[in-house]
């Protein structure tokens, strides 16, 4: 028969050097970083991905941090660490020069968002044209992030076909951007009360580009009050 445990009584106690506790616990902190610093190495100096190169100074940051204290039992590696942590070549913070997608969606009755970048231009698409789950009683307390809308919106088909003709046009004009080393773009997508169809579209768009380019993209829901960066 198994014996049932004691819940209540507290174990003994176990004395802990909290000396030696922070100088392993030291070590495991070291061991993240060079994780860290791997990661964002491969991805940015051999993918080629310049937002991860961006944070290798910061991670290198760190190490430098943890370098105050040398690590005297192993001197080889705390050598070399103290030698990657100064070099100046992986210092630097690396400006992001990626194009960058700033995609909207607004109500027309509040006007067409400002481009603030000053660069002008970009595409403003109508969505009015597409079926309204607004008009419906039951849609008026959703938006085009709920699953309601978007199943009323892909079953009525009108969206996709509208947004395929956003992609082929927005498509040609990042790569073009992207050729010319453009550092920005906008698009913006408007309906009646900027809460369904414009939304949806914004959101749709945002994950092709994102799937198809390596760039920044910024959404903003304007009537939402909702902005976010992929």
């Amino acid at each position: 028969m198994m014996s049932r445990p004691s819940f209540g009584r507290p174990g003994p106690v176990i004395p802990v050097d909290e000396e030696r506790f922070h100088e392993r616990l030291r070590l495991f902190v070291l061991f993240r970083t060079l994780q860290v610093l791997g990661a964002y190495g491969f991805r940015g100096y051999f993918e080629k991905k310049p937002h991860f190169l961006a944070s290798v100074p910061y991670a290198l940051g760190n190490l430098r941090k943890l370098l105050q204290k040398p690590f005297t039992d192993y001197p080889y590696l705390n050598d070399i660490l103290t030698k990657l942590a100064t070099m100046s070549q992986f210092n630097n913070i690396a400006e992001d020069k990626r194009l960058e997608v700033r995609i909207f969606s607004f109500a027309y009755k509040k006007g067409i968002p400002v481009d603030t970048t000053g660069n002008g231009g970009g595409y403003v698409f109508d969505c009015r044209a597409i079926n309204n789950p607004g008009k419906y009683e039951h849609y008026r307390q959703f938006t085009g992030l709920d699953k309601e809308v978007i199943q009323f919106l892909e079953d009525d088909g009108g969206v996709t076909k509208f947004l395929d003709n956003v992609y082929y046009l927005v498509d040609n004009h990042v790569k073009r951007f992207i050729e010319r080393k453009f550092t920005h773009m906008q698009v913006c997508f408007g309906c009646t009360g900027g809460q369904h169809r414009s939304v949806y579209c914004a959101e749709h768009l945002a994950s092709h580009l994102s799937d198809r380019f390596d760039i920044k993209i910024t959404v903003s829901h304007r009537e939402l009050d909702i902005e976010k960066i992929l």
